[in-house]
C-alpha cells in the first residue's frame, strides 16, 4: 500500500482502490482490507454528521476526522478533503487550512474540488510540499449550481474538463478524481495524463476507483446509481441493537458472567 503520493500510481495491471472513512475503526478496517488510500471526504456531512449536503462541513470537522483516521493507520495514504469555502477565497487562508491537514491532523495530502480557480492554488500548494489530489466532473460543493447531474456530456463541457485535467497535472497535482462523467471521457483523460485517475461513476478505464464507505458497507438508505453495496451493515446494526434492547428488557443481560461480586463487601449491605 502506498504511504507517499509518489507511490500512489497504478502499475498497469491492478487498479488503485480508495474509500472514504471518517473514524478510526473504519480506517483500521480499510487498512486491514488492503485499501490503497483513504479519503476523509467532506461527504461526512451527509454520511456521518447529519447534514443535508457537504456545504456545512467545517475545516475543524475535517481536521478532527482526519486525525482519527491518521492515528488508526500506518501504511495507507490518508487524503483530507478541503470543505466548501476553506479554499479559493483568500490564498493565505487556503494555504493555512490545507497545511493544517498535514501539520496538525496527519494527512499525507489534500483533495480540492477543482476548476479554473484552483490551478494556481494547486501549484502553490505543491510548491509548499502539500500534495494535491484534484477533482473534476461532478463537484458536490457546487450542488446549488449543478445539482447532482452527470457532467461532461456535451463536447464543449467534455473539452473543458480535459483542459482542466491537463492544467492541474501541469500545476503539480499527483492524482485526479473524476466523478459522474461519461466513461469514454474518463478513458480519454486517463490516456492523456501521466498522473493516476480515480473514478467514481466514471467507468472502469480509470487507474483506480473510489466510493463512499456508507455505500460500500450498506449503511445508507439509498445509494447513487454508480455505486454498489457490498454488505448490509445497516441491517446488521439494527438487528444487534434490537437484540440488546430485548436482552435488557427481558433481564437476560447482564448475566452472571458479566458481573462480579466482592464477598468482602457483603457486610456493607
Amino acid at each position: 500500500m502506498p504511504t507517499t503520493v509518489g507511490e500512489f500510481r497504478a502499475d498497469g495491471e491492478t487498479p488503485l482502490t480508495m474509500l472514504t472513512a471518517y473514524d478510526a475503526p473504519t480506517a483500521a478496517a480499510c487498512e486491514r482490507a488492503g485499501i490503497d488510500a483513504i479519503l476523509v471526504g467532506d461527504s461526512m456531512g451527509n454520511a456521518a454528521l447529519g447534514y443535508d449536503s457537504t456545504l456545512p462541513v467545517t475545516v475543524d470537522e475535517v481536521a478532527s476526522r482526519t486525525g482519527a483516521v491518521a492515528r488508526a493507520t500506518d501504511e495507507t495514504l490518508v487524503i483530507a478533503d478541503m470543505p466548501f469555502l476553506s479554499f479559493g477565497v483568500d490564498e493565505a487562508e487556503s494555504l493555512h487550512n490545507a497545511g493544517r491537514m498535514l501539520k496538525e491532523a496527519g494527512a499525507h495530502a489534500v483533495k480540492l474540488e477543482s476548476g479554473s480557480h484552483t490551478v494556481d492554488l494547486t501549484e502553490r500548494l505543491a510548491e509548499l510540499g502539500i500534495p494535491v489530489m484534484a477533482h473534476l466532473g461532478l463537484t458536490p460543493q457546487k450542488v446549488n449550481q449543478l445539482g447532482y447531474a452527470r457532467q461532461g456530456t456535451s463536447r464543449e463541457a467534455a473539452s473543458e474538463i480535459v483542459d482542466l485535467a491537463v492544467a492541474h497535472e501541469d500545476a503539480g497535482a499527483f492524482a485526479l478524481v473524476l466523478e459522474h462523467v461519461p466513461a469514454n471521457l474518463a478513458a480519454r483523460i486517463t490516456d492523456e495524463l501521466s498522473i493516476s485517475t480515480i473514478g467514481i461513476g466514471a467507468g472502469k478505464n480509470c487507474d483506480g476507483q473510489v466510493l463512499v464507505a456508507n455505500d460500500v458497507l450498506g449503511l445508507g438508505e439509498r445509494i447513487p446509481p454508480f455505486a454498489e453495496s457490498f454488505g448490509d451493515l445497516r441491517g446488521e446494526m439494527e438487528t444487534a441493537i434490537a437484540d440488546y434492547v430485548d436482552a435488557v428488557e427481558d433481564e437476560e443481560f447482564p448475566a452472571d458472567e458479566h458481573s462480579h461480586v466482592e464477598s468482602d463487601l457483603d457486610d456493607l449491605y
